[in-house]
């Protein structure tokens, strides 16, 4: 494509979601240093896009300013003001669908991201079936940029650099030349939740070794106080969530040397620095597309679907039959711990 295009990117959606756009953005800017970008998602994401070069981030108040109809082309007639000349949704819901609207009412032309709902349906029948790996996240958001007419080599992509920590975080953490294991280990949905008394079993072993330290993030109110037992049980424990901006978490999570993390945004986060990941999946799986960028297969522990023949029973971990919650129990804190010492070493 020739220089001076302006392709506005929509990704409203999650954590997780909008991560994982972060490596493909940074193909695509890599190896198309000539056009211009901006992203449209929540203001509170904005750090996630701070190191890729030509990407500016342009916020969508969906809850005021821009919710409703007349919102969303107010929406519509700033970003046309910026001199947008084409637009990829990566979303693909009702509110981008209406803003994309505005758009081809305009003459600009759009691509939006297809989904795969009906193999993702297919995938999460609820009957026994063979697991076929269906497209990955990554890869979906890379079709949408061909449509526009830039393709994007994901091999070749340059990760997100380690940040410098301030002496200030480092104090405030105790860092020192311990192993740094980040461990992430709530989820939205109890379904892919590690429970709690198994998760002690872990930081009790990695405690006892002396030999790491270990920072605990995401949460809301209930998980930082159960990090705040954990804090004050493991000397070489410290909870992350809740204590610092997204930014300076972001820049902590950079200096890792090993993220743990259930199926959800915290291991993205991770991996968009080229931090190795460990998953751990429990009624979801990782043939729906969702792995971290750039994991190896080994690094995904599963759970056992001889016990659990429906297993993925949802994509997102929002369903399951009875008894299914119980099924990320059948990965052992002994394979955890054999799998960080591996990954490690």
């Amino acid at each position: 494509m020739g220089s001076g295009k302006h392709l506005l990117v929509i990704r409203l959606s999650a954590m997780g979601d909008v991560a994982m756009t972060v490596p493909v953005l940074l193909g695509l800017a890599q190896q198309h240093p000539e056009l211009k970008i901006t992203i449209l998602t929540k203001e509170f994401l904005s750090p996630l896009f701070l190191q890729i070069p030509n990407v500016s981030v342009y916020v969508a108040d969906v809850k005021a300013k821009h919710k409703g109809i007349l919102g969303l082309y107010k929406l519509f007639k700033e970003l046309k003001a910026l001199g947008i000349s084409q637009v990829a949704d990566l979303h693909n819901v009702l509110r981008s669908n209406v803003l994309k609207t505005f758009f081809k009412l305009g003459s600009i032309s759009v691509a939006q991201i297809d989904k795969g709902r009906s193999e993702k349906k297919k995938l999460t029948s609820g009957h026994q079936k063979a697991i076929k790996g269906l497209k990955s996240s990554h890869q979906r958001y890379v079709n949408v940029f061909e449509k526009l007419g830039y393709t994007v080599d994901l091999d070749k992509v340059s990760l997100l650099k380690k940040a410098s920590l301030t002496a200030d975080l480092k104090n405030q953490l105790n860092l020192n030349s311990k192993v740094k294991i980040g461990i992430a280990p709530f989820a939205a949905f109890r379904g892919k939740t590690y429970p709690t008394v198994l998760m002690d079993e872990v930081l009790n072993r990695l405690n006892k070794s002396d030999r790491h330290q270990i920072l605990l993030f995401g949460g809301g109110k209930k998980e930082i106080a159960q990090f705040a037992i954990w804090e004050e049980k493991y000397s070489n424990t410290r909870c992350v969530a809740g204590k610092y901006s997204f930014e300076e978490e972001l820049q902590i999570i950079s200096n890792l040397d090993l993220m743990l993390s259930m199926d959800s945004g915290n291991g993205h986060l991770a991996a968009n620095y080229a931090v190795p990941v460990i998953t751990l999946w429990g009624i979801t799986h990782p043939s729906a597309g969702f792995v971290p960028f750039g994991q190896d297969a080994k690094h995904q522990l599963l759970a056992d679907r001889t016990k659990f023949p429906l297993i993925p029973t949802s994509i997102y971990g929002n369903k399951m039959p009875e008894g299914y919650e119980k099924a990320i129990e059948t990965i052992s804190p002994a394979q955890i711990l054999d799998k960080i010492a591996s990954v490690l070493h």
